[in-house]
Parts: C-alpha cells; structure tokens; sequence
C-alpha cells in the first residue's frame, strides 16, 4: 500500500545506488566526444528497464529457481560492492564510454542508469517494500536523473570537483550500510540479531 516512508526509503536507496550526481565527470566527457546527449530518450530508455524488472524481474528468477532472498542477497553483495567503489576511488564495474552510436542509450541509460546495481536494489526492494512504493520511487529518481542530465554543465560549476568527490563518498557509506542491513534481513530472515 501507498507509504510515504517507503518511498522515501527506496528513493532514497535508488538514489545512493544510480548515484547520478557522481556521474555528472562521465555524462561530461561522453558529451564532450560526441556532442549531444538526449536527457529525454536516455531517461525513458532506463525507465523502461527498471520497470520492467520491478514488474517482471522475480518470474525471470523462477525460470531458474533462484528466490527473491538469494538475489536478494547477492544485491547486497553488489549494492555493497559499489559502496565500496565509491568510498575507495576504484572502478570494478566498467562501461565503454568509446561508443558513440546510441550514446543516449549506451553507456547512459544502461548500464549508467539501469545497470546491474540498480536493477539487482529494484529486486532487492521487493523483500521489503510495496510495489508501489518502488514504483513511486523509481519515477522520482527518473525526474531527478532528467534534470541532472538536462543540467550537467552547470552542476559541474556550482559543486566542482571536490564537491563531488564528497558526495560520492557521503553516498558510499550509505550504500555500505544498506548492503548490511539487506544481507542480515535476508541470511537471518527468522529475526536473529547479533545486536551489532
């Protein structure tokens, strides 16, 4: 059912695991090699994705007998993952941003926007939120991710380098505290708690 602390706890999540603010230097460089991105297409494109995993994403699991808490915790693993490349500086996922046809769609819609991080937390979201929720939430992250393409340029300006860096950091730490809390929901689901 409709709950505004569920969406804003998966937006908040969606928000820390897409980390559009911190790929404002790659949006940058990719629109400085080929000229233009289109925010709407590349939006729509992740949207699309992500909806279509919220909605069909468990029946996919079925086809291989994998329930939504062993993905769930191997979304954590990787949400945990991306924390940790956040906070450390390093790069264990890697996108090709040489390619330039369908740059809209190819490296930003997916995997920037909807890669695997993003669509392992929508599935992962599903253990504990309402669908709904996930849908709101998804639909605020893509009206933030259309501003902050449309808007790259100047945000580089206002926030600078170091600004980012920070951000990226502040979001690392989140996401390492929420691949915690996932793993534990999900390994211990009978309630036991180790009072960490």
């Amino acid at each position: 059912m409709f709950d505004l602390k569920e969406i804003l706890s998966v937006s908040l999540i969606l928000f820390s695991v897409i980390d559009i603010l911190g790929s404002i230097p790659i949006i940058v460089n990719l629109r400085q090699k080929v000229g233009h991105i289109q925010s709407e297409k590349a939006t729509l494109a992740a949207g699309l994705l992500m909806i279509l995993f919220l909605l069909g994403g468990k029946a996919i699991l079925g086809l291989f007998g994998i329930g939504v808490e062993d993905f769930a915790i191997a979304g954590a693993l990787i949400i945990f993952a991306i924390g940790a490349e956040m906070i450390l500086g390093i790069e264990l996922f890697k996108s090709d941003p040489e390619a330039k046809a369908g740059t809209s769609i190819v490296p930003i819609a997916f995997p920037l926007i909807a890669g695997a991080g993003t669509l392992t937390t929508i599935l992962t979201l599903k253990a504990e939120f309402a669908q709904i929720n996930i849908a709101i939430g998804i639909l605020l992250n893509l009206i933030l991710v259309y501003i902050v393409l449309k808007s790259t340029g100047w945000l580089e300006r206002k926030i600078g380098k170091t600004g980012l860096d920070v951000l990226r950091r502040i979001f690392g730490i989140i996401l390492l505290s929420i691949a915690v809390k996932i793993f534990k929901t999900n390994a211990f689901p009978i309630g036991v708690d180790s009072g960490i």
